[in-house]
């Protein structure tokens, strides 16, 4: 993060409100104490989030004195830069929202809070994964990273998006939350919640999951294992209402949260990458 910060002219943290941004967001507050982080925070809003990601990412920088930029999806759609998709994921439309975010801000590097066991499009990536004119990104042209030397030389209208998380794990994450005492929102944390099953997936009932003809809820102990939109991910089966709990029981699962609980990826088997390509994190 030091080293983006030297070499970049306007980097940008990319920030969700979720576990992995948290953590982040962490390591930034440290690695520029007593100062503030000297970049702002943005985050792609698709206007489904659930409520109270908004209300912890609000008060997590307030609490920072950072700068946030929030890049809307509902304002893009009024305006015109994207249309509603069917099928009610915005993914494939925040890749313009973000880009015109960058251009208008001038960012030429961004910190996104991807891991490389989330997800097989994310293995390919690089810690500094370079960015052509276009934003796009081809997976057979990035820098070598030898003995962690990392190359920030960019040309006008190119950029890079930062990974510092690469090498962690869910494991990892968790572990760090434990040991720095990170807070993070209480959806990550077991407790009863009103579900309803969908070829398996467990939904929360609430603004944007409503019950269909037929379907009948079920009060449940559950948890989220990733923060996405509210009407497609999905909370699993768990008794974990603390931080040790919680690492405990990551230390046993073999699937990982995005394959287990995000609706939006299983639109085809290259859903990320086939996102990724054309400028999404």
């Amino acid at each position: 993060m030091r080293e983006v910060a030297a070499e970049m002219q306007r980097p940008c943290l990319l920030f969700s409100g979720g576990k992995d941004s948290l953590v982040m967001l962490e390591l930034a507050r440290k690695a520029f104490a007593p100062a503030r982080i000297p970049f702002p925070v943005m985050h792609v809003d698709t206007g489904l989030n659930f409520p109270e990601v908004i209300a912890f990412r609000d008060a997590k920088i307030a609490e920072l004195g950072a700068e946030l930029i929030v890049a809307s999806v509902p304002d893009a759609i009024e305006r015109g830069l994207v249309k509603e998709p069917p099928g009610g994921s915005r993914n494939q439309i925040q890749t313009p929202v973000l880009l015109e975010a960058a251009e208008k801000h001038g960012f030429d590097a961004m910190f996104g809070g991807a891991r490389r066991d989330e997800e097989k499009a994310r293995a390919k990536e690089r810690v500094f994964s370079f960015r052509d004119e276009f934003s796009q990104w081809d997976p057979k042209s990035q820098r070598p990273e030898i003995w962690s030397l990392y190359n920030g030389r960019v040309f006008p209208g190119e950029s890079i998006r930062v990974f510092p998380l690469s090498n962690w794990t869910e494991l990892d994450i968790w572990t760090y939350i434990a040991e720095a005492n990170v807070a993070v929102p209480d959806l990550y944390y077991a407790k009863e919640r009103e579900v309803v099953d969908r070829d398996g997936m467990l939904f929360a009932v609430n603004d944007f999951i409503t019950l269909k003809d037929g379907e009948k809820s079920e009060v449940r102990s559950v948890r989220y294992r990733t923060m996405g939109d509210a009407n497609l991910t999905a909370a699993v089966p768990s008794t974990a209402d603390t931080v040790e709990k919680v690492v405990e029981e990551i230390e046993k699962v073999r699937l990982t949260e995005r394959g287990a609980t995000r609706g939006d990826d299983k639109v085809s088997e290259a859903a990320m990458e086939e996102r990724k390509r054309v400028g999404y994190f």
